[in-house]
């Protein structure tokens, strides 16, 4: 008798019991994570209350001990909990499937159960590489890679890629592929972490070696940034020591940027990560920021390697007005001693050329009076030297001199000269022509400032000057005592760090600027010759991830960034990986946005597009006194097209009215939630589902990098694109189309 055959369960079946299997498996791992938390809650209460006293007027050498170990306990486990009690959506996303039917989970952390055995793996394991590697032509032992979508602890998607299909297996295979999915769905207003659907080439880049210089390339949409925000948690990972205790910079363009990525690293299990915009840089040796940009020819000015030898004329320059009457004159036992001004001019260059200025004033002091003793007559006077140098530095006529031909120098003060037309004239003739000159002092001119002192390119002149002249004495601090009144009344007590503190002396030699041994820079063919000066100060001997793109790029002088990157390597060991995969932009958007590049930039690189939509970029026409009302119109429509966000990109000079206007637009009133209104610099490694681009034409006028700062416009969206002239006519850019 026939055995009758078992009926084959439809797809919903099918998906609905893979769904129930998978979320068995999730519920185990986040039973566990709760254990784990409640593990590490307790053994940091007990590190707290450990070695507690009352004691609060003396403590033995062994309650230093004490102290330390208890600090040390509570830290470890803070850090603990600091990793569990992160936001973990999606805290298992994959799944391996072997050919020895060995079973592993990728997720965002590791996570074993009571036997020590794995429940998830940490996806920058080497035993979670596979899950990234593995391809139908090398399936790395892989019979089916699975990709596990989750909204908070619930799974709700699958999605399967069969690698080996000379296996014999039962396995089912459900969906289309992870990427092409999650390509689809419409963006937040923050980059979201990339970790379930990283390809294999972006993989490779993401574990490089450590070491040197490590450069991502590519062009536009092809993902560099997510995959060296990855490549960063993965080196965290695989360098925990080195790395944390030296700390990892990752340095972007804009604080609109900074925030559209702060969330991938903590959702990937690392927050011990320092971020900050290319304006903020310094900001660990100046109490000064910026967001603004300059007009183009001031940007490019502030941004030359010839900005270094001005800076150095500035400082040496002296400060006070009718310089040439300045002298020292002084009594010593009838003796009248002059130092005229020439004479104090040539010693302020010399001393300079190799001290300080903020760290020199002893030894200008002394210098001064060594050329004072020379002229003095010693041996017709009963005066020996100590009584000499004595008598001199008391003298009011003495102090007041030095004050005015030595005074402390703040970087701000000094780079404020520069709006001083005529004194650039006389001291920068020879490095700027006079349109260069006239731009950078404008760009200081108070009624041209609307929106804060400094621009982002004077942010690394100000580090630059504070590394010429060093950074001013910190003020005498009043000792603290070393123990505490009413410290039996306080729950957290002192630490040990805190109380045993070792308070160095500060030298001469000492530097202000914090260091790094890691520094990641996105968007590096923007920085320009002094920005980089700035940054490696920041990492002397760090290891770098690089992330850019040439035809991209808003600075225009290659030659001076490629000394300064002849610099930078030196002899280190580089690397660099090109991707080659636009996943942003659909195939229509990008071959408009080609047609832009390729006049101005040959060498362009081009990536391949994924994906097509279908839908060619929309190009309309406005009166630029009706632009609000078109504007109003086209993010109406962008808004019916797409679910997501949508990216209103204008040139700086129309910024004000569109922000100020927004507000009368029914239209943008109604999406306001999802519309982002940026310049195209603020643009810059940002990506919305619905991007509308207003008046390109201003946009090239107005920027540094013109087409190319276009071209970086032109490729922000993952869906729809429209452009809109704004002088009821087509543009000057559309000949290229």
């Amino acid at each position: 008798m026939t055995k009758p055959e078992r009926p084959q369960a439809t797809d919903a079946q099918q998906l609905e019991r893979e769904l129930a299997a998978e979320q068995q498996h999730v519920d185990r791992v986040h039973a566990q994570l709760e254990v784990a938390t409640a593990s590490a809650k307790q053994v940091e209460a007990e590190g707290r209350n450990k070695f507690l006293t009352d004691r609060g007027d003396w403590m033995r050498e062994e309650d230093g001990t004490a102290l330390f170990e208890r600090d040390a306990f509570a830290f470890q486990a803070a850090k603990r909990l600091a990793v569990l009690d992160a936001e973990h959506e999606g805290l298992v996303f994959g799944r391996l499937d072997l050919r020895d039917l060995e079973r592993r989970y990728i997720g965002r952390i590791g996570v074993r159960d009571d036997d020590y055995e794995p429940l998830v793996i940490d996806w920058r394991a080497p035993a979670a590489e596979p899950f990234y590697r593995a391809t139908a032509n090398n399936p790395m032992d892989v019979v089916r890679r699975r990709v596990l979508r989750c909204r908070n602890e619930r799974v709700i998607g699958i999605e399967d890629d069969l690698l080996d299909d000379s296996v014999e297996t039962d396995l089912p295979i459900i969906g289309e592929g992870a990427l092409m999915a999650a390509l689809s769905r419409a963006r937040g207003h923050q980059m979201k972490d990339i970790v379930a659907t990283i390809q294999a080439q972006q993989d490779e880049a993401i574990r490089a070696p450590y070491q040197g210089i490590t450069v991502i390339a590519g062009g536009p949409g092809t993902g560099k940034t997510v995959v060296a925000l990855h490549r960063a948690a993965y080196l965290l990972y695989s360098h925990r020591k080195r790395l944390e205790k030296g700390g990892v910079l990752v340095v972007g363009p804009s604080p609109v940027f900074m925030n559209y990525i702060e969330r991938v690293l903590p959702s990937l299990g690392e927050d011990s990560v320092t971020l900050k915009s290319i304006g903020q840089v310094a900001s660990d040796v100046l109490r000064v920021t910026a967001d603004r940009t300059d007009a183009a020819l001031a940007a490019t000015t502030k941004g030359s390697l010839r900005m270094l030898p001005l800076l150095k004329r500035l400082v040496v320059d002296p400060l006070v007005e009718h310089d040439e009457a300045l002298q020292l004159r002084v009594t010593v036992k009838g003796e009248v001693l002059t130092l005229k001004a020439a004479k104090l001019r040539q010693m302020r260059s010399e001393l300079l050329s190799n001290h300080r200025n903020n760290r020199s004033r002893e030894i200008a002091e002394q210098a001064v009076v060594n050329a004072l003793w020379s002229r003095f007559p010693a041996d017709e006077h009963d005066l020996d030297r100590e009584q000499f140098d004595d008598l001199v530095t008391s003298q009011a006529s003495f102090q007041m001199t030095m004050n005015a031909w030595w005074p402390m120098l703040s970087a701000t003060r000094v780079l404020a000269r520069c709006a001083d037309e005529a004194l650039l004239d006389r001291l920068a003739a020879d490095l700027f022509d006079q349109r260069e000159r006239a731009a950078l002092a404008a760009s200081y001119s108070p009624s041209t400032d609307d929106e804060g002192t400094w621009s982002v390119a004077d942010v690394a002149l100000l580090d630059e000057l504070v590394s010429i002249i060093g950074p001013a004495p910190r003020q005498d601090e009043q000792d603290e005592p070393l123990f505490l009144e009413g410290i039996e009344q306080v729950s957290e007590i002192v630490t040990t760090a805190d109380i045993l503190r070792d308070e160095r002396e500060e030298t001469l030699d000492d530097e202000p600027h914090n260091t790094f041994a890691h520094v990641l820079v996105d968007e590096a063919q923007d920085i320009t010759p002094m920005q980089w000066r700035m940054l490696r100060r920041r990492g002397p001997q760090a290891s770098w991830t690089l992330v850019g793109d040439p035809a991209q790029s808003s600075w225009q002088v290659p030659q001076e960034t490629d000394q300064v990157m002849r610099e930078l390597i030196g002899s280190a060991p580089h690397r660099t990986f090109r991707l080659d995969k636009n996943y942003r932009s659909p195939a229509e958007v990008f071959d408009l946005a080609a047609k832009v590049i390729t006049p101005v930039f040959p060498d362009a690189d081009l990536p391949h597009a994924v994906r097509s939509t279908g839908m060619e970029p929309r190009l309309a026409v406005a009166e630029r006194g009706e632009l609000m009302d078109a504007i109003g119109a086209e993010v109406a429509t962008l808004a019916d097209q797409v679910a997501g966000t949508i990216g209103i990109i204008v040139p700086p000079s129309l910024m004000g009215t569109v922000r100020r206007n927004a507000s009368g637009q029914p239209q943008i009133v109604a999406n306001l939630e999802r519309c982002v209104v940026v310049t195209p610099l603020e643009s810059k490694g940002l990506e919305y589902d619905g991007v509308l681009v207003v008046s390109p034409d201003d946009i090239v006028e107005e920027t540094p990098g013109r087409e190319r700062v276009l071209y970086v416009a032109l490729t922000r969206p993952t869906q729809r694109l429209t452009v809109l002239d704004v002088d009821g006519k087509p543009g000057a850019w559309r000949k290229v189309l």
